[in-house]
């Protein structure tokens, strides 16, 4: 099998790249399991498919603003990093690009309160980042990352909280988990309301 059997034709015209006002106005795609038969209608019909005492179960991560541009210590050229996976204390598994721009040893400045050092390459090529904050780590984070939107989307990120859940809780996501985007508080209560238990767990996307 190869990964080329999964490529298939999306318009750039039909990708959305900004997010509607209200989240639950998305689309919603219904496929009927006993007749096959498709069904459009927007998010918040998931209302009418759901029965008391289902349980829908949420992944509460947070995403990180995992991307970060730092520059390289000696001759100034600039290096894109998104953090993947923390591996430790301030150590953090990374993609970066332009790799052949972060071997191991560099040393890379992002703000006045964060540096970090190329501490491995992986034989993925990914980098292992040792950072060094003057504070605490993740509101340096704060400081200077942005959103690791998906590379499909171009239009920037107005309100850095659209990329996260309403009931987004446990930091440690490099993307959102993207179908729990729609929901919206109003209509996670109601379906609490109609007898719908909520369950939540944590699965950090790397």
């Amino acid at each position: 099998m190869k990964t080329s059997d999964f490529d298939f034709n999306l318009p750039e015209e039909l990708i959305a790249q900004t997010p509607l006002e209200k989240r639950d106005n998305s689309r919603l795609l219904v496929l009927g399991r006993e007749n096959g038969e498709i069904e459009h209608k927007h998010f918040f019909d998931i209302f009418d498919y759901l029965k008391e005492g289902d349980c829908l179960v949420l992944n509460d991560t947070r995403v990180l603003p995992a991307r970060i541009y730092g520059i390289r210590e000696g001759t100034g050229a600039v290096v894109e990093f998104v953090l993947l996976k923390q591996l430790g204390t301030n150590l953090w598994e990374c993609l970066a690009g332009p790799g052949k721009k972060a071997k191991t040893g560099y040393s890379f400045k992002f703000s006045d309160r964060l540096n970090a050092i190329v501490e491995d390459v992986l034989p993925d090529g990914n980098r292992v980042l040792k950072f060094e904050p003057k504070g605490e780590f993740f509101e340096c984070l704060d400081e200077v990352g942005q959103m690791p939107l998906p590379p499909y989307i171009k239009a920037e990120l107005a309100d850095q909280e659209r990329y996260q859940t309403v009931y987004s809780k446990e930091v440690g996501s490099a993307a959102a988990p993207t179908a729990g985007l729609h929901f919206t508080r109003e209509l996670l209560q109601k379906l609490q309301d109609k007898g719908v238990k909520l369950a939540f767990v944590t699965l950090h996307v790397g």
